[in-house]
């Protein structure tokens, strides 16, 4: 039997010559090359004292292996050619490299010093080490890297300066040849020329620095030598003649213990054996998906393949996305059968692409001003919400067009109800399916939805808000959002400014609060709001609202700055709190509970009551039109006494049906608290009430009242066509507005009796 493994050791001046020489290569389903700066760093200083930095895990390539795993140059190798191939015939390749690219990586590109940037860098790194500091013992300090600043561009280009500052680059390691030990010598011989140039001119106290220098140039030399032909860097080189896919399987073993890598390069892993580039799709999808600042947005793709697949997007669950994989799954029988969710590479890519559609549909959703008003990506609630998100977003663009409207209704519902709730703070794999599964049913017809939306109605009113001081929290981001969905207009101009030029900024003064109060609540999202930079500089500019609030109401009016701060949900009497003249910690306090009480009855206006995608015209027909909906109610209540076995048969049982499905979606209704009329008639619609008032049964108790049924039916008629219109967003014409003011003046004067 052949030898499968040959554990070995090479030598840092070796391994660096074989590097420039273009042996090592990296297969494509490793991961891009990712370390910062101050990781390479922190390997230099490792090598330099002499600690073992872990072993390289190599195979003996031949050219059907280099072909078949794509294979890549080291990262900054040849950068003149700015490719990230190469052709085998012309590239020196000896190794293709399994594990530990990141390391090998590293010592190319500080030891070599290619004319590259880092990545996401704009410019070049280059390495060196402070010899006094390293000889001093002062190893942090003695390791540094620089971006090429143009005094180090001149350090580079001149050794004696190199010498004078006891700066060693590293890329003298790389140069090979003399070149290292010309540079000793050099170093060492610049300091004894200066020790004696010292004792000449009898400046002793120079003199003996100087003679330290050249000890401490003479030994940095010997630890050099010995750094370079001596420390030994270990590896383990697999067979040429193994299997690829028994590779691949080394591969995934190892990186399944110890630094684990993510589901996405396990899958490129795996799916390398079946010929999918998986690596070469996510650059080609990267760039549509920038906006979210992520790491993860590639497993992201996976998940909501999955989620769109098998409803799943744990990671057991992500292995049944390769090509003819089998997966087990229990019948309503309860009988066993095997199915595969993708039969072949064509399929995945196009279910790949879909995803990724998905997922740019959603971001663009979520990003947009008058949608969900994550303006920034720092702004989002969540990151880890946007798989189950998108993929609901692809179910929408399944339904037939007539019901995509309420889909997306739902969808939003489920969204800002997720928010407050804190819902996808944590682990969030089980989440996402459960709430999936639950939204697409509500899509579909379940009339309850599912039980969050409770939980979400149930805990507005206990949201404390002032507690949200730090940005990227849930709560805090999506108090923001509203902020910007509500049409936050500018301070100083009165228009809807640029939403790329907003950020979060405080309406008291962030200095005014570090002095005046005791704790950070002067940072809670309650004394911020979206301004401008010119608006914070130009106007606030760490001054009191009853300093710049006058200024603004005497170049404009009274009147037009009331209708701008209540854009940014500050009421008539949080603006006149703000105006006290003598303001001080309990005016802030007293602010602080004002709008904290008006941002949580916008939350229920908006998001409870779903009137966050109407005009502000409709907004305020909507609540027109509620408080006739409870006036009705509450007569109904008094004039039956309160008693549900007053109501007509059929509508006990519509109610009770109704009662009965939201019981099931969320534990925490309990029916028997639900007999009561008051309580039964929550779950009554318009027609439902017209019904009860109307009854042949109940009709002579409303009848003194309501005096004509044909009178009252047509009543309700436009004032539930003008609700409905508003509230499934169709077209309000002017006669249906007309009919249904007309319609609630009506309702005001008969409830009024």
């Amino acid at each position: 039997m052949k030898d499968a493994q040959k554990p070995d050791h090479v030598s840092l001046n070796t391994l660096v010559s074989r590097l420039k020489e273009g042996q090592f290569v990296i297969p494509d389903f490793q991961r891009e090359f990712e370390w910062q700066p101050w990781d390479i760093k922190d390997l230099m200083r490792s090598i330099f004292l002499d600690y073992y930095i872990g072993s390289l895990l190599l195979w003996k390539g031949k050219k059907a292996n280099f072909d078949s795993l794509s294979c890549e140059i080291i990262y900054g190798f040849d950068n003149k050619t700015g490719q990230h191939s190469w052709d085998y015939d012309s590239g020196n390749p000896v190794h293709i490299v399994l594990d530990c690219q990141q390391r090998l990586t590293a010592l190319y590109y500080a030891f070599v010093a290619p004319d590259v940037a880092l990545p996401n860098r704009k410019n070049r790194a280059v390495y060196f080490v402070h010899v006094d500091k390293f000889m001093d013992e002062r190893y942090d300090e003695a390791f540094q890297y620089d971006w090429l600043s143009r005094r180090f561009n001149k350090i580079l280009n001149n050794r004696e300066v190199q010498y004078a500052e006891h700066i060693f680059p590293l890329s003298v390691v790389g140069a090979g040849g003399w070149d290292l030990g010309n540079w000793v010598q050099g170093y060492e011989e610049y300091w004894k020329n200066m020790a004696k140039d010292a004792e000449a001119s009898g400046d002793n106290s120079n003199a003996e620095a100087a003679v330290r220098h050249a000890e401490d140039a003479h030994n940095f030399g010997m630890h050099l030598k010995g750094i370079t032909e001596e420390y030994q860097i270990a590896y383990i080189e697999l067979d040429s003649d193994l299997a690829v896919d028994k590779v691949c399987d080394i591969f995934t073993q190892i990186n399944s213990r110890g630094i684990r890598l993510d589901v996405f390069d396990l899958i490129n892993a795996l799916l390398k054996p079946k010929g999918l580039q998986l690596k070469h799709m996510w650059r080609k999808a990267s760039d549509q998906l920038n906006f979210v600042e992520t790491g993860k947005m590639n497993v992201y793709v996976l998940q909501v393949m999955s989620i769109l697949c098998q409803s799943y997007c744990s990671p057991k669950y992500l292995y049944y996305l390769l090509p003819g994989q089998e997966k087990q799954v229990r019948t309503a029988k309860g009988e066993l059968r095997k199915e595969i969710l993708i039969p072949d590479t064509n399929d995945f890519k196009m279910r790949w692409d879909h995803a990724v559609d998905a997922l740019v549909t959603a971001i663009d959703l979520l990003r947009h001003p008058h949608e969900f008003g994550a303006i920034s990506s720092k702004y989002l609630p969540y990151v880890s919400i946007l798989p189950v998100f998108s993929a609901l977003q692809a179910e929408c663009k399944n339904l037939p067009p007539s019901k995509q409207l309420e889909a997306q209704r739902k969808t939003r519902h489920w969204y800002w109800a997720s928010v407050f709730t804190n819902r996808y703070s944590g682990s969030v794999e089980s989440t996402s399916a459960r709430d999936f599964l639950d939204v697409v049913a509500w899509m579909q017809g379940d009339d309850v939805g599912p039980a969050l939306l409770q939980e979400f109605k149930d805990r507005f009113h206990t949201l404390e808000l002032r507690k949200e001081t730090k940005k990227g929290t849930s709560v805090y981001n999506g108090i923001f959002n509203l902020l910007v969905l509500q049409g936050a207009r500018d301070w100083m101009t009165g228009n809807v400014p640029q939403h790329s030029d907003l950020d979060d900024h405080h309406i008291v003064p962030a200095s005014w609060g570090n002095s005046h109060l005791k704790n950070a609540n002067i940072h809670t999202i309650l004394n911020r709001t979206p301004l401008t930079a010119d608006t914070n500089r130009n106007v606030i500019k760490e001054r009191l609202p009853n300093e710049y609030l006058p200024e603004l109401i005497v170049n404009s009016s009274e009147a037009q700055v009331r209708t701008i701060l209540e854009s940014h949900f500050i009421s008539p009497a949080a603006q006149d709190i703000l105006l006290r003249v003598t303001f001080g910690p309990e005016d802030y306090e007293a602010f602080i509970v004002e709008r904290q009480r008006t941002i949580i009855e916008a939350i229920e206006n908006l998001l409870i009551k779903e009137r966050l995608d109407l005009s502000v015209p409709l907004r305020e027909l909507d609540q027109k039109i509620e408080k006739v909906e409870l006036g009705l109610r509450q007569i109904i209540v008094s004039t039956l006494d309160d008693n549900a076995e007053l109501l007509p048969p059929h509508i006990v049982h519509k109610i009770d049906e109704s009662i009965r499905r939201a019981a099931k979606k969320n534990a925490a209704i309990d029916v028997e608290n639900f007999h009561a009329l008051a309580s039964k008639l929550e779950f009554a619609d318009l027609r439902e009430l017209l019904d009860i008032i109307t009854s042949k049964v109940t009709w002579a108790q409303f009848e003194p009242r309501f005096a004509n049924k044909v009178t009252l039916n047509t009543k309700f008629g436009q004032l539930a066509e003008l609700r409905n219109g508003i509230r499934h967003s169709r077209t309000v014409d002017e006669i249906m507005r007309k009919e249904g003011e007309a319609a609630m003046l009506w309702f005001d004067k008969v409830l009024s009796r």
